[in-house]
């Protein structure tokens, strides 16, 4: 392979993500093998700018339409030496706060010193006209980031990590980070988001960790545990099959593993109960919002008692100064949730969950009690907000979420004044969550949950919903009556008739609001969904193609999974922009409505959750910083995305059934196609149609929905809290979490 030295004289294109370049170099005297001292590089050169010194070695290539060009392999890189060169690598935006102007009086003063000087005696900047205290040290840092990166960058080539996680890393661990490679390369995967096991461990053993070690058998066995709670919302692994999987992953025989799960045992890392074996954090949330329920069931109340023989004034107080006419078992759920210190309220749509809260809360409001309303996220507690007409936050607005600490203000030590908290969408409530939940509510307190206990289950571990209604440990009441305005709604009764295994009518109702358009294959249904988004539905309808209209599919993959439905439907809705940004599969145009797809606690003031969905408002030309603005129950925030953060960012136009729980929508439009086979189920299917509130449009094969319908097996998840709330003998064995 040829090596050629000399200086890179302009970057003609970069993907931020790979750091795939194209650029030219200019080659010094030792490396002209041609008249032309321009060559063109193609390949990864992370970190580098114009003006810079480099030699690469790769081999020739020969492009039909772009000519001769050199594929790096590997380089080596310094900084500039020469006035020219430092004016063209700082003027080339290698340091944030410097551009062509600047770069040219720091120059101009320091010469050929100039690095050295930014290095070494940086208050010196202060001799440069127009450089003020404010960004001399916007340069000073800049310059040691940038430093930091391209040698983290250049030390992480050889392990085959991209140069898009390297910037990461140095984000998470700025100057340590290559002793943190070196030394706890392990880490990685739990800090940096993208990093999963097999890089880190990859990585570890590139670094001298020997296959068989105690530490990589512990790492990979809590990787293994980790990983089936976030897939498959599994708070436990048999033993044996724990073993079947680490096996495979780590090549271990079955004896090391054991005596390695016996040391996360020792040091608290994982518990064993039964032959099941729990991550610490999985454990310790099961058996304390078990415990802390079981505390609250037995404790007194601080609410008003109410007479039973008063009852009925109160509900005769309702229904004339409310108008609110509740059925019997309405009324019951009132009572209950009013007498009973943990309760749960239960039941589909249109069946009156929110009258009988309404109705709750005005009775509350007429006994002085406090209360607090909540919902898993913002969406949902948007809604709760418009249905009820009082205030509802999100749980981690409620708890107050402090990002820095990644802890909450309210807790055991600081539990939440209110007397009484109703908490919506509990379908949606992940293990973790509800145990911090449970852990600020007073031991006097009352706790309503409401739910629909059909639908899909929590997108985290744990069934806690299913698991507190399957216990019979707690007061619930399920209204199961479709009242008369419910009845005329298309969407509500097929809803209602799926739960009961019942296939919806495929002829259409040109009044309903409920609707099977037939598509032959996943190609039709693609077609047939982008025109009704894009033309027919507004024209019908007058719906705002992004706002009122959501795709959901219940897969990722295919014509008409998630990924393809995006991609056209922003073909057609938002095709052009002056400025947009590259990101692994998708491009992001100023006006793309987006969704978070992982927890951010940095960003704005209480962070941005998985699940979240904004509209693109800004893309910077010159930084591809990409802003975005998220809807809340508070009103919604603006937040800033750089290059390195967009993963956290995919296209929402179309998104699964399963990140659209909580919310509720204008119109749906669900594809169900044979493709979906292995993931077409009832619950499915019921959570997607329940998300429409004034039209429902479901395209595909006939076949497909029967098929969803009539499977109603639903995927099990190893839990524990049903039995341990029943005060089976796993309760006995509940530690108290250490602080």
């Amino acid at each position: 392979m040829p090596t050629l030295p000399g200086t890179l004289e302009r970057i003609v294109f970069r993907n931020q993500e790979t750091q795939f370049t194209v650029a030219r170099l200019r080659l010094n005297d030792s490396g002209r093998l041609f008249r032309d001292d321009l060559v063109t590089l193609v390949g990864a050169l992370p970190g580098v700018s114009a003006g810079e010194l480099i030699e690469v070695t790769g081999e020739w290539e020969l492009h039909p339409q772009h000519g001769r060009h050199l594929r790096v392999k590997s380089f080596t890189s310094h900084a500039p030496v020469t006035a020219t060169g430092l004016r063209r690598y700082l003027g080339s935006g290698v340091i944030k706060g410097v551009g062509p102007k600047t770069a040219e009086r720091i120059v101009e003063h320091f010469g050929e010193q100039t690095l050295a000087v930014i290095e070494l005696e940086p208050e010196r900047l202060a001799e440069v006209k127009g450089i003020s205290v404010a960004k001399r040290e916007l340069i000073v840092r800049g310059w040691a980031e940038q430093q930091g990166v391209r040698d983290l960058m250049i030390f992480l080539q050889e392990h085959e990590v991209s140069p898009a996680l390297a910037t990461k890393i140095y984000r998470q661990y700025g100057k340590d980070s290559i002793k943190v490679v070196r030394e706890t390369p392990y880490t990685l995967e739990r800090d940096v988001h993208g990093i999963g096991f097999r890089t880190a461990d990859a990585l570890a053993v590139k670094l001298g960790l020997p296959r068989d070690s105690q530490p990589r058998y512990m790492t990979g066995i809590k990787h293994v545990l980790s990983e089936v709670a976030n897939s498959d919302g599994h708070c436990y692994l048999p033993r044996e099959e724990l073993f079947i999987r680490a096996a495979a992953l780590l090549d271990a025989p079955a004896d090391a593993l054991e005596s390695a799960l016996m040391q996360l045992v020792a040091e608290k890392e994982a518990f064993v109960e039964e032959d099941h074996v729990y991550l610490a954090p999985f454990f310790y949330a099961e058996s304390g919002t078990a415990r802390r329920l079981r505390v609250m069931l037995k404790a007194p109340s601080d609410l008003p008692s109410i007479a039973e023989r008063a009852w009925n004034d109160t509900f005769t107080a309702l229904e004339h100064d409310l108008n609110l006419h509740l059925a019997e078992r309405q009324k019951e759920a009132v009572r209950v949730a009013y007498c009973a210190k943990v309760s749960v309220l239960t039941g589909g749509p249109g069946v009156g969950k929110t009258t009988a809260i309404r109705a709750l809360l005005d009775t509350l409001d007429r006994q002085g009690v406090a209360y607090a309303l909540a919902a898993p996220t913002g969406r949902a507690a948007k809604r709760m907000t418009e249905a009820t007409g009082r205030p509802a936050k999100t749980l981690h607005r409620l708890l107050e979420f402090l990002p820095s600490a990644n802890d909450f203000a309210y807790n055991e030590h600081r539990p939440l004044p209110q007397s009484f908290i109703i908490v919506d969408e509990v379908s949606m409530l992940d293990l973790l969550l509800a145990y911090r939940l449970v852990k600020a509510l007073r031991a006097e307190a009352h706790v309503l949950l409401v739910g629909d206990a059909d639908q899909l289950p929590s997108v985290g571990p744990g069934s806690v919903f299913a698991d507190i209604l399957a216990s019979e440990a707690v007061p619930a009441v399920r209204l199961t009556e479709l009242f008369r305005q419910a009845r005329e709604s298309a969407i509500i009764v097929t809803a209602h008739g799926v739960n009961e295994g019942r296939v919806p009518s495929l002829q259409p109702d040109p009044t309903g609001d409920f609707f099977f358009l037939r598509a032959d294959d996943p190609a039709a249904a693609q077609r047939l969904i982008v025109d009704l988004v894009g033309r027919r539905l507004p024209a019908r309808y007058g719906f705002d193609p992004v706002r009122d209209i959501q795709v959901l599919a219940p897969m990722y993959r295919g014509h008409a999974g998630v990924i393809a439905l995006n991609s056209a439907l922003q073909a057609r809705l938002n095709p052009h922009a002056e400025v947009s940004v590259a990101y692994g599969e998708h491009t992001l145009r100023p006006g793309d409505k987006v969704m978070q797809v992982r927890n951010n606690y940095d960003k704005g003031p209480t962070g941005i959750f998985n699940g979240d969905v904004g509209r693109i408002v800004e893309i910077a030309r010159d930084t591809s910083q990409v802003a975005v603005h998220f809807a809340d129950e508070a009103g919604g925030v603006t937040v800033t995305y750089e290059p390195h953060e967009l993963d956290e960012l995919a296209l929402a136009y179309a998104c699964s059934i399963h990140r659209a729980q909580g919310s509720e929508y204008p119109c749906v439009v669900l594809p169900l196609v044979n493709q979906h086979y292995l993931l077409l189920q009832r619950n499915l299917l019921y959570t997607a149609i329940t998300r429409a509130r004034r039209l429902c449009v479901v395209v595909g094969d006939p076949r497909a929905l029967r098929r969803a319908v009539e499977n109603n097996a639903l995927a099990a998840r190893n839990t524990g809290l049903a039995e341990r709330l029943r005060g089976s003998p796993l309760a006995a064995l509940e530690p108290r979490e250490s602080a």
